[in-house]
């Protein structure tokens, strides 16, 4: 880092010392020039002169003021531009304490809004030029005179459009940072959405398969000495279940696999084509299960398709696990015009047929399948025992372009 570059980051650093710095430039310029004669025997010869006490004071003071041009910029242009005023009233030659007013004029437009920046430069502009026509030397419109006008034409104008570049780039920037943000809370909605999805296939695929395989354990282990071949096959169910939870598993993990990486899940997400094969792994563990189906010739979205399945999954493993071994189940899928109805019902008796007394987020997984597709989800007990899962689903959905395919948004 250069001499240059070190010193302008520390005047940016420390903005009094940058205006300190700033005011003694002003005030060896505005001496300067008061000892400096402009009206010489031929009017334009320059020839030193000797400034008036008064107006070395008045430089002083004026240059002084300067150093608090940011803290008080109104305070420091009344001051500045009350001292040029003085000057042009008391000076012969004057000496150019303006030069100080038409800094701070600069320093009030450019930190002010523009409204501000009209009055304030108007006002300063006309009694300082009219102090100087009246006071200065004839004409009135001696170039002297209008000389004054000009500069703190040209202070006002030049502070503005630096307040003007201020905005445009930290609108710019703000812009930039809200785009920024932005990205970043889609970036992280889209993570959330895609482990929520997750979270509910791998909830879905366990605890059916997992049900499965404990009741049917369980049948194994209770006629495992009297009746061997009932818990041989009671073992196969176990072994089917736990094989076909693998494969669900290993397809859904294999959702996160990067795109270079092998083996990617090519089977098709499961959906009511399996609706027979899901209700026979149920009865298979012993749960009574009757099909009514009134959908024939519907094609529904991948999307539409694996949420019907899941809910009718979860709801049966419910009914298995909450239910009572007594327990049977009836499912219906319906087409009712733009909708296609998913109900299942169970005849379980007491408070065990609630499922979210298991604390479990079963129904909660559903209503969040049904939702996300602008459907709709009823649960609760049925009058007279039992419980009763109700969702409504579309037949179309509205953004099946964004659908993953065989998996929902």
């Amino acid at each position: 880092m250069t001499l240059r570059d070190r010193v302008l980051r520390h005047l940016k650093a420390h903005p009094v010392a940058a205006d300190a710095v700033l005011a003694a430039g002003v005030l060896v310029c505005m001496v300067a020039g008061s000892f400096v004669d402009p009206h010489g025997e031929q009017d334009v010869s320059w020839s030193i002169r000797t400034p008036a006490p008064l107006s070395l004071v008045l430089i002083t003071f004026a240059a002084a003021a300067l150093v608090f041009r940011r803290r008080a910029p109104l305070t420091v242009l009344a001051l500045t531009g009350t001292a040029s005023i003085i000057e042009c009233v008391t000076g012969d030659p004057r000496a150019p304490v303006a030069m100080a007013a038409v800094i701070a004029l600069y320093t009030v437009a450019s930190t002010t809004d523009r409204p501000t920046t009209w009055r304030v430069g108007l006002l300063t502009m006309t009694l300082l030029t009219g102090a100087a026509m009246l006071a200065g030397p004839l004409p009135w419109y001696d170039q002297e005179n209008l000389g004054i006008f000009a500069w703190t034409g040209i202070g006002a104008t030049a502070g503005d459009a630096v307040r003007s570049r201020r905005a445009f780039v930290q609108a710019i920037r703000e812009r930039a940072e809200k785009a920024e943000r932005t990205r970043e809370e889609e970036a992280r909605r889209r993570v959330a959405e895609e482990r929520l999805r997750i979270a509910r296939d791998l909830h879905d695929v366990v605890a059916h398969h997992i049900a499965l395989v404990n009741v049917q354990a369980g049948v194994a282990a209770h006629v495992m000495d009297k009746r061997p071949d009932q818990a041989k096959e009671a073992l196969a169910h176990v072994r089917e279940a736990s094989r076909s939870a693998l494969n669900e598993l290993r397809a859904t993990v294999g959702l996160l696999r990067q795109s270079g990486d092998p083996e990617a899940p090519t089977e098709p997400a499961p959906g009511l084509a399996r609706l027979d094969e899901l209700v026979g792994t149920f009865r298979s563990a012993g749960l009574p299960v009757e099909v009514a189906r009134a959908d024939h010739g519907t094609t529904l979205p991948a999307a539409v398709d694996l949420a019907a399945y899941r809910v009718i999954q979860e709801a049966l493993t419910n009914v298995r696990k909450h239910a009572g071994a007594q327990a049977k189940a009836e499912v219906s899928v319906v087409r009712v015009g733009p909708h296609v109805e998913i109900t299942v019902l169970d005849d379980g008796a007491g408070d065990d047929d609630d499922p979210d007394n298991g604390g479990g987020h079963g129904l909660l997984g559903m209503r969040e399948r049904v939702t996300a597709l602008r459907g709709t989800l009823t649960t609760g007990p049925r009058y007279g025992g039992g419980f009763r899962v109700h969702a409504i689903l579309p037949v179309k959905t509205r953004t099946a372009a964004r659908d993953r395919p065989g998996e929902p948004v």
